[in-house]
């Protein structure tokens, strides 16, 4: 059964592919690419601060902020950038005290068209029976 690239529920995602001619440079485009990321993340929205974790066992948690974490997540060449409503004990202990929610959701949707258009240069078409996601790549 095929798969394609993880990311977690609910997130805003943008895909992009990793680019490596030969296998051997793998692990270091990939920590270009993880830098690249988080520096124009951190340009683009100053609220997120640099944060090293995990959702899951795929999606790599990059940076963070007081409502969403952004981060990527790789399968094969294709990259998914994500950024979602955080998802940790401590935020949702803060949660119960004061409602954090809403104003995340509200954070994110007025960042939505942005974040894409900084991390998009696919778009998702669909999904194959088997799982297998189909990508188009975007007009320059």
């Amino acid at each position: 059964m095929g798969r394609s690239v993880s990311y977690p529920s609910g997130a805003l995602v943008a895909f992009t592919v990793l680019e490596v001619e030969d296998k051997d440079d793998w692990e270091f485009e990939y920590e270009w690419l993880r830098g690249d990321l988080a520096e124009r993340a951190a340009a683009a929205f100053p609220s997120l601060a640099p944060h090293e974790g995990w959702r899951g066992r795929e999606d790599r948690i990059l940076m963070r902020n007081a409502f969403a974490d952004f981060g990527v997540s790789v399968y094969g060449s294709l990259v998914a950038v994500w950024i979602a409503e955080r998802d940790d004990g401590a935020y949702w202990d803060l949660e119960w005290r004061t409602a954090r929610s809403p104003r995340a959701q509200r954070w994110l949707r007025q960042i939505a068209a942005r974040f894409d258009a900084l991390f998009g240069d696919y778009d998702c078409v669909g999904h194959m029976s088997n799982g297998e996601g189909v990508y188009r790549k975007r007009a320059a």
